[in-house]
């Protein structure tokens, strides 16, 4: 992956006069899609310089941005005070999939006992986002509606503190995602994920802690084994993907 990110479109460069705040914001939401879609690959250096003058801001929203993006473990902010989008550190894999699979799992369990129709009604609107995306082939999309999907029936648990810990792991393992996706299917998308979401959110509605448990822990637990069967294969010796020591 050499293509260099693009993280605004023409037109679209933030006026000189935009309140600090929304500076912060725009140049968060536009480092973050570039690095979660691995647009920005892994190691690849943030000059704050270089994107203020791209941005057309001041270095401190920048900064601020950056500082966000370090405290989700998205970028990696070095002793030498360079910053560089955070290599996958795949040697720490094992650990982080036991932690994901555990939240699949707590956070739908309590969305069987907390959910609300509204919070309903929000998992179906989304996972129809979800199932279009996949249909279109659009990884990136689907990708993130299955973020947004895993993200509600945690809010719906009720739980802040598990929904703010499974939000963050889930936008660390996007990049894995977008990875695994590409090099595995060719970004053609199998149709069996929709189904196994379209289950859980029918096993919340009905209230069935036990069988939101067990699908949740299945839905994880096979994406997990696949991600670790591609992994295994040494097939991304081609990618400039760095492990963090």
């Amino acid at each position: 992956m050499t293509a260099k990110p693009s993280l605004m479109t023409p037109g679209e460069r933030p006026a000189a006069t935009r309140v600090r705040g929304s500076g912060v914001q725009t140049v968060y939401d536009a480092l973050k899609q570039a690095i979660v879609e691995l647009t920005l690959e892994p190691g690849a250096p943030l000059d704050e310089v270089t994107l203020a003058e791209r941005f057309d801001m001041s270095r401190t929203p920048v900064r601020e941005a950056l500082v966000r993006l370090a405290a989700e473990g998205l970028v990696t902010q070095l002793p030498n005070r360079n910053t560089i989008v955070a290599p996958i550190d795949f040697g720490q894999l094992p650990v982080y999939f036991e932690a994901l699979t555990l939240m699949y799992r707590v956070t739908t369990r309590l969305a069987a006992g907390g959910r609300t129709e509204r919070q309903l009604e929000t998992m179906r609107g989304i996972q129809a986002l979800y199932a279009e995306a996949v249909e279109r082939d659009d990884v990136p999309g689907m990708i993130g509606h299955n973020r947004d999907f895993h993200a509600a029936i945690a809010e719906a648990g009720g739980n802040p503190y598990f929904t703010g810990l499974f939000t963050r792991m889930l936008d660390e393992g996007r990049r894995i995602l977008r990875l695994y996706y590409y090099k595995s299917f060719n970004d053609h998308l199998p149709r069996k994920y929709v189904n196994e979401h379209d289950a859980i959110v029918a096993a919340i509605e009905a209230q069935d802690a036990e069988l939101c448990d067990r699908l949740a822990a299945e839905h994880a637990d096979q994406i997990v084994r696949q991600i670790q069967r591609y992994i295994a294969t040494n097939r991304i010796r081609d990618l400039s993907l760095k492990t963090w020591p």
